[in-house]
């Protein structure tokens, strides 16, 4: 019964009641909506700036095919992430109540599914570039956006395992990450039987065996379950350390500020009896 309640908590009346999506244990509201909107804006310039170059050298096709790449949902993701997250904790730090605490509850669930995949998918992005599709950088302009979109991406996953006050992420999210994964791996052949060239060499069934393609998404596929489960123990660890031993509960509004509950449920961790700071 107790492993039950883990795998399918009962719902609670109030999502995040202590406004865990929009604080941070150490950076007050104001710096983390600064720091969102400014991972936001880089994100979001690196995109563009790809776009931007693409058609001046007259190679716009680069920048409609982007879109069936994983590495390049995935930066939209963050950045789309990081922006609606800076709205939310800007909201919350000039009124003491965050937007999505306001949402309809289906999008609030969305909002934390969404949280998941932008904590995971960055990192199997950096795994699978550097292990299997890196040679070389062609220049200055590949290096950075290289950079940018392989490494750097996995930063903002970091950044958003540590600095926020979240919740260890739940089990049932696993299967969102798997469905995505499988929605992309749609694409990828749809793709192919569109456009004509495939994302990956390694989904490429007509150069690789069936056993050969099914392996390296197998393999991926338990890579994610595996990342998802390190994150979540991260965060579980992070709560422990901030909130349990150091007594770091949260930075909180002055506008309304709320503590951390003894029996905060969306963790699952009970921490007794604690109070903001």
């Amino acid at each position: 019964m107790a492993l039950l309640k883990r795998l399918w908590p009962v719902r609670e009346p109030v999502f995040d009641p202590t406004f865990r999506y929009e604080t941070s244990w150490i950076l007050p509201p104001g710096l983390l909506f600064t720091a969102r909107v400014f991972l936001s804006l880089y994100a979001f310039t690196t995109i563009f700036t790809i776009f931007g170059i693409h058609g001046s050298q007259g190679e716009a096709k680069e920048s409609e095919e982007s879109f069936s790449y994983f590495t390049n949902l995935t930066y939209w993701g963050l950045a789309f992430y990081n922006a609606f997250s800076a709205v939310h904790t800007g909201s919350y730090w000039l009124r003491g109540k965050p937007f999505l605490a306001s949402w309809p509850r289906v999008l609030q669930v969305a909002h934390s599914m969404f949280y998941s995949t932008i904590v995971v998918y960055p990192f199997i992005v950096t795994i699978v570039f550097w292990a299997l599709l890196f040679s070389h950088f062609t220049g200055p302009f590949d290096a950075w956006t290289n950079t940018s979109q392989h490494a750097l991406n996995s930063v903002y996953a970091l950044f958003e395992i540590v600095f926020p006050r979240t919740a260890p992420l739940p089990w049932l999210h696993i299967p969102v990450i798997v469905v995505i994964l499988a929605f992309y791996l749609a694409v990828a052949y749809i793709t192919e039987a569109t456009k004509g060239f495939f994302v990956y060499d390694f989904l490429d069934n007509k150069t690789h065996s069936p056993g050969v393609v099914a392996g390296y998404c197998i393999g991926i596929l338990v890579g994610a379950i595996l990342i998802f489960v390190i994150v979540r123990y991260l965060i579980v660890l992070r709560v422990w350390v901030t909130e349990k031993k150091l007594g770091n509960t949260g930075k909180f509004s002055k506008h309304g500020g709320v503590g951390a509950d003894e029996h905060d449920y969306e963790k699952g961790i009970p921490l007794g009896s604690v109070s903001a700071k």
